[in-house]
């Protein structure tokens, strides 16, 4: 894989090949190379639940490292307080998106990942070392909900 951030995923919708049975190969490998780019490039719409996965996106923050992007789900009935992540954080480089979604069985609801202080009428999150922290101020009760993680490894 390069490490050049600034490649774009575009996959010719027309190629012409040869007849002639080894230019044909030569061109075929690189169709075969520009569709497997093109695709491992896209991020995945996988959303496993209690296990990570890679999302497809690459990052390049530490020292213009490629480092993966990686994505975790965690559902929940009720009022969570808390919702232990098992993951282990010095192998995180850092978050990056923190979100959710909850019911209270009549209207759907977004879920914030903000700090350790409540927000009137929010429900919003944060993460400790060994735990998700939800924060409940006054908002609707929830009756069950999600929450999505995604991070960047340690290169």
């Amino acid at each position: 894989m390069n490490n050049q951030p600034n490649q774009v995923s575009f996959l010719r919708t027309t190629r012409k090949f040869p007849h002639e049975v080894e230019q044909l190969a030569i061109e075929v490998d690189r169709a075969y190379v520009d569709i497997a780019n093109c695709a491992n490039s896209r991020i995945a719409g996988i959303f496993p639940v209690n296990r990570s996965c890679q999302d497809g996106e690459s990052w390049f923050v530490t020292k213009n490292l490629r480092q993966e992007g990686l994505r975790q789900v965690y559902t929940f009935t009720g009022v969570p307080v808390t919702i232990p992540h098992g993951l282990t954080l010095n192998r995180v480089e850092r978050f990056t998106r923190l979100w959710g979604t909850y019911t209270d069985g009549t209207n759907w609801y977004g879920i914030l990942g903000a700090s350790n202080v409540a927000i009137a009428g929010q429900v919003t999150f944060y993460i400790d070392a060994t735990n998700i922290v939800f924060l409940t101020a006054g908002s609707p009760a929830a009756t069950r909900g999600n929450v999505v993680l995604e991070w960047i490894g340690n290169p």
